[in-house]
């Protein structure tokens, strides 16, 4: 199997790591710009997209946001399947002539938000798809600091705070949104606040509040970069009683205090095996890709909603 890494920072590392952990026959190469780009283990540089003759199976697209839209384009010419970091784009400027190319070319694409695999979400996504409840309001919630995202680093120079790359904190915590749109369905109305006003000092968007309409409950969602407690948390209020998930936690606990789910060896790396795993799995045939290129762009929608 060869798999090509366009973009290589630390997500893609994430990436790489967890294909190496599946212990697949995978040869992967990486796109560089620079001829002296550093020699990473395991990984074989390529210079040049146009001249290649190697046959990709797949191709994990993982560069700044920005520059996404240009580089789906033109693996999708080349009929290369796509597994696409979240978000797919940071615009929605010719997004049906690039959903059109990928359904004409029949493009199989996987846009990756390893929270869908979260042991918490699949649990709760099992749970409400076999059990009758009444929704009456659903809370979420993911709060963090972002000077702490990347210790060493000054928060200024990386892409999160320029919203011409694809900063912003409703594109960074983008899993949220996709997420709620995972669980609970497409809303039927959307309405949002986005601002950059707190002491971070920064152009993107540092606060975003969505509330989401749904024909019987309505889904309230809050991100920001500035909360120095770091919190990602979900309240669903049923008819009979009220359920909080934690994400960090890894539990759900009722409002009796019960404990629905709990994992104490939780590992967060084990959502982007897991994910790698599920599109592999659906490259040979054996399952419909969800949240493909097509399906996250309605989430897209949602996010940019306003904008």
């Amino acid at each position: 199997m060869n798999v090509l890494i366009i973009g290589l920072g630390s997500i893609a590392r994430k990436h790489i790591k967890a294909l190496q952990s599946l212990k697949v026959d995978a040869k992967i190469y990486a796109l560089r710009s620079n001829l002296n780009a550093v020699i990473e283990e395991g990984v074989e540089n390529i210079y040049n997209l146009d001249n290649n003759t190697i046959a990709f199976d797949f191709a994990i697209i993982s560069n700044p946001t920005h520059l996404h839209h240009e580089f789906i384009e033109k693996l999708a010419h080349k009929g290369i399947p796509l597994f696409i970091e979240k978000p797919a784009i940071h615009s929605l400027e010719n997004v049906d002539k690039l959903v059109k190319l990928i359904e004409d070319k029949k493009i199989i694409t996987y846009v990756a938000c390893n929270l869908r695999f979260h042991p918490c979400l699949t649990f709760l996504k099992n749970k409400l798809e076999k059990e009758i409840m009444r929704i009456n309001e659903v809370n979420v919630y993911c709060g963090s600091y972002l000077p702490d995202w990347r210790p060493g680093k000054d928060f200024r120079t990386i892409y999160s705070v320029n919203p011409t790359m694809g900063g912003g904190v409703h594109l960074d915590l983008f899993h949220e949104l996709d997420y709620t749109h995972w669980l609970f369905g497409k809303p039927l109305k959307v309405h949002s606040l986005k601002r950059n006003v707190s002491s971070l000092m920064i152009d993107a968007f540092d606060y975003a509040n969505y509330v989401l309409e749904y024909e019987s409950f309505t889904a309230n969602v809050i991100l920001n970069y500035y909360r120095k407690e770091v919190k990602r948390t979900i309240e669903i209020l049923f008819e009979n009683e009220t359920l909080t998930i934690d994400l960090i936690k890894n539990t759900i606990v009722n409002s009796f205090g019960d404990f629905l789910y709990k994992e104490n060896d939780f590992n967060i790396f084990d959502t982007y095996k897991n994910q790698l795993e599920y599109f592999i799995d659906g490259l040979k045939g054996n399952r419909k890709q969800m949240n493909t290129f097509a399906d996250s762009i309605e989430v897209l929608k949602t996010c940019l909603n306003d904008e």
